[in-house]
């Protein structure tokens, strides 16, 4: 299982993924999930992955052999960020084929974000069938991988006018609260920060298990839930709405 996220804001995109593999109990193996690609000034592209393996690795093995062929369509040439989407659509769609075997699961979810000289920055979500969904101003991140334990403080705290860096501090809070609730999901932690216009990846992080920055934001986001949820209003009405509900039940 994986995770991998993106906002998209005002003022750029912010994208974060695990970098945690299993293939069985005892196989366990790390592998990064974040793709970057652009050339300075003109175009940028970052691409997260969830799903098998094989896939998005085949994936990326021809965007790049694409790019340094100088195909007729890649990355270098896509004028838009939906082209892109289409052309990492076909990518993904080519790969299944070539793997299909029986009934197999060879699927595998994008997520594409950047922006191309003259165009807005955008994020989508490639879906494995090949078709693609953009972010809006009410939902202004996409998931892939284990999304539900992570979903809750995107919904209540992202929007798209908050900065880079108080996004990134929320999409790192959402990545822990998945590493939580399932071990599947862990370090080592890539985070990226692209500040738009400016056409250039200059902003990469990388977070090991052993992290102090990792610890102390757990440490801290664990303490501040227990005071959060320590000044919740008691629960006056419980007793009178037991009564309540036990005259109800002798009345029947």
């Amino acid at each position: 299982m994986t995770y991998c996220v993106a906002a998209s804001l005002d003022s750029g995109i912010v994208f974060c993924s695990d970098s945690l593999t299993h293939a069985g109990i005892d196989q366990v193996s790390t592998y990064s999930k974040m793709f970057r690609h652009g050339i300075p000034g003109e175009r940028q592209f970052v691409i997260l992955s969830a799903g098998n393996l094989a896939t998005s690795q085949g994936v990326m093995a021809k965007l790049k052999a694409d790019i340094h062929s100088d195909a007729e369509v890649s990355l270098n040439t896509v004028a838009s960020l939906t082209e892109a989407a289409d052309y990492l659509g076909d990518a993904s769609l080519e790969q299944q084929e070539r793997r299909k075997n029986g009934s197999a699961n060879f699927e595998a979810s994008f997520i594409l974000g950047g922006q191309v000289e003259g165009r807005k920055h955008r994020v989508i979500l490639v879906y494995p069938e090949g078709n693609h969904i953009t972010t809006s101003a009410d939902t202004p991140y996409l998931q892939i991988g284990e999304s539900k334990y992570g979903k809750p403080i995107l919904d209540r705290i992202l929007q798209p006018s908050l900065d880079l860096s108080t996004a990134a501090q929320c999409l790192l809070i959402s990545m822990d609260s998945t590493m939580k609730s399932n071990r599947g999901v862990g370090p080592p932690i890539e985070l990226l920060l692209y500040r738009g216009d400016s056409l250039t990846l200059d902003s990469h992080h990388r977070f090991e298990s052993e992290s102090d920055f990792l610890r102390d934001l757990r440490q801290s986001w664990d303490k501040a839930l227990k005071h959060a949820f320590r000044q919740m209003p008691p629960l006056n009405w419980a007793a009178s709405w037991d009564r309540s509900a036990r005259g109800r039940n002798e009345v029947s």
